[in-house]
């Protein structure tokens, strides 16, 4: 899959393409449908798959201090898509200026004059431009001067998560700040990621006989609420049964959240300084100070055994 950081990066020659548009965060069951879509009709057309997208997420430019917590970075977005079909990725930086591009400017200048747009495929709810003011029928006008088709997909999928609700970017990351992982593994398709640098910490699991693997998250990660999970922990092409732990280190007078996973029965790992990924298949408890390290250790033992179950029962 082509990758191109800007307008400028397009080949000069690109010829025409199916195009959609949209932030795509988490590459969800929903934005499957329209970005598997924009891929059948590629091929139906023999032209290439184009996803656009954007970086910073608009509401940071629009709406300073209001950026999201991201349930994907762009580059597991790009593997994500790639496995999805789609032939090329462009990520198109979101400034100020941008921000100000007409509904009719952005067509012109992004779909017509750059990608050549044969077809889009976009959700019924899509704005675009300037204060979002364009709209599908707005989309549809213009491609009837322009020459292309716009196919409208309805991309809400439900399901238990959620309560019923649509399944969307939205829900998701709300379902993760609740530690609710296996509703947004629902909605997602697969279990939530997060990623980062290992770094060194406080240590005291290795202490304790617990070694974990501190994740140093990428900025915006939307990372579950406190507690204990089970789940991964990816590294140098491995995925490892792991016990997470997400929060402050109460029974230590932490103060600072981090992401501590445990590569169950896993002797002797050196990560530090690699980057790793850890997916989060179930919660298995909230987070707790003990009345003592004994009880501490009899509590963490207890939850590597049910993250263990856990783990077996869904592999």
């Amino acid at each position: 899959m082509q990758r191109w950081r800007g307008l400028e990066d397009i080949p000069q020659d690109w010829g025409r393409s199916v195009v959609t548009i949209g932030s795509y965060d988490g590459v969800h069951r929903g934005h499957q449908l329209i970005i598997g879509r924009a891929v059948e009709r590629a091929r139906e057309l023999g032209v290439p798959a184009v996803v656009v997208t954007f970086d910073p997420h608009p509401s940071e430019v629009v709406r300073p201090g209001s950026h999201p917590p991201l349930l994907a970075p762009h580059h597991r977005r790009a593997e994500l898509m790639a496995e999805l079909g789609v032939d090329a990725l462009l990520i198109l930086p979101f400034t100020t200026e941008f921000s100000k591009l007409s509904p009719a400017d952005f067509v012109v200048k992004v779909l017509v004059d750059k990608l050549h747009a044969r077809v889009v495929v976009e959700g019924p709810n899509f704005r675009f431009g300037h204060k979002a003011a364009g709209n599908v029928a707005f989309l549809t006008e213009l491609g009837a001067t322009y020459d292309y088709e716009v196919d409208v997909i309805d991309l809400f999928v439900s399901g238990e998560a959620g309560g019923g609700e649509p399944f969307s970017s939205t829900l998701t990351r709300r379902l993760v700040a609740e530690g609710d992982v296996e509703g947004a593994s629902e909605i997602l398709g697969r279990p939530h990621r997060v990623e980062g640098v290992v770094v060194r910490g406080a240590q005291r699991g290795r202490e304790l006989g617990f070694p974990t693997a501190n994740v140093e998250t990428l900025p915006h990660t939307a990372i579950p609420a406190d507690g204990v999970y089970a789940g991964w922990l990816h590294a140098q092409g491995e995925a490892m049964p792991a016990a997470i732990s997400v929060g402050t280190n109460p029974q230590f007078d932490g103060t600072e959240r981090t992401v501590e996973a445990y590569a169950i029965d896993r002797v002797g790992l050196d990560l530090y300084g690699l980057h790793v990924a850890v997916d989060f298949l179930a919660f298995v408890r909230g987070q707790a100070k003990f009345d003592s390290i004994d009880s501490l250790l009899v509590a963490i033992a207890d939850d590597v055994k049910k993250a263990r179950d856990l783990i077996e029962a869904a592999e």
